[in-house]
């Protein structure tokens, strides 16, 4: 199990106690070797996808560190202990975090600078009080508003009509990235002989192929295995390999396992991913706010 960034902290120092300048990819190595971490555990990222997870923590543990004057500032990409850090390990401290680091003035000097900078003497941000990092606790909440976007913005869609949703999906591939403008990329079928195709799109912009859509706008129903047979079959007719199948519903696992077993190509969007979809491609959604993460160009300072 990947360790939160406090317990971090008291190896972190530990590993460094030779006083010498370390790597810090090699002490992450050798941290994540002291916690038994596995070769999945090492590469697991955010939810973002930036960054290693046990590399944040180690480098939010690094971050506190440093505030407390327990290590000293190095060359990019190094680590060292410094004096006072020293000084704690001949303590023999259990465990190194948040609470202890704000027993020693160092820290303190620093967490009342930062408070007063935000305007908030009196009440800890929930990076200083959380077991989670700072880019873990923004991205917890972006997830999380995300989640509840997604779920709001699946029962407004289940609420169209059928024929709005058919258009809705089509419009959807071509922000995907399909073929080019709507215009002449996508077309909805007509509801009265759609032969079990509800929308047909160009695979790219030249029209080399066509990929044929099935639209299911259902509430709780799972779409089955039988349902993912007559598309396969309305391909056939259509001499076609690819297809999608969307539902705003979800796909039994009879149905996942069905087309694995087969030659064409059919991807299954149940109604969780579809939502996130059109969040992400911004297909019935504005954006109201946007917020930009920064860190410091180390080239911009190198001499």
């Amino acid at each position: 199990m990947i360790p939160d960034f406090q317990t971090v902290m008291l190896p972190l120092l530990q590993q460094l106690a030779d006083g010498k300048e370390h790597k810090l990819r090699e002490v992450i190595n050798a941290l994540s070797d002291r916690f038994h971490l596995t070769a999945e555990e090492r590469v697991e990222l955010l939810p973002s996808g930036n960054q290693a997870i046990i590399d944040n923590r180690i480098g939010w543990a690094r971050t506190y560190l440093k505030k407390a004057k327990l290590l000293d500032n190095s060359k990019r990409g190094f680590l060292s202990i410094s004096e006072n850090g020293k000084k704690l390990l001949n303590t023999h401290p259990n465990r190194i975090d948040l609470n202890y680091l704000k027993t020693l003035p160092e820290f303190r000097e620093w967490q009342d600078s930062y408070l007063n900078s935000i305007g908030n003497e009196t009440q800890e941000t929930t990076a200083i009080s959380s077991t989670s990092t700072p880019d873990e606790a923004l991205e917890s909440a972006y997830q999380e508003i995300r989640r509840a976007l997604a779920q709001e913005l699946l029962t407004k869609v289940k609420e169209c009509t059928p024929a709005f949703f058919e258009q809705l999906v089509v419009k959807l591939l071509v922000k995907m990235g399909y073929g080019g403008s709507l215009k002449d990329a996508g077309e909805a079928t007509r509801l009265t002989n759609d032969e079990g195709i509800d929308g047909i799109i160009k695979e790219d912009k030249l029209g080399l192929d066509v990929i044929y859509i099935q639209a299911k706008r259902w509430d709780t129903q799972p779409v089955g295995r039988p349902d993912i047979q007559s598309f396969v079959g309305a391909l056939d007719g259509q001499r076609a390999n690819k297809g999608v199948f969307i539902t705003t519903s979800r796909f039994a696992e009879n149905a996942k396992a069905y087309v694995k077993t087969i030659t064409k190509k059919v991807i299954l969007i149940d109604g969780e991913q579809l939502a996130l979809y059109m969040i992400d491609y911004g297909l019935g959604v504005n954006t109201i706010s946007t917020y930009e993460l920064k860190k410091i160009d180390t080239d911009y300072f190198g001499e």
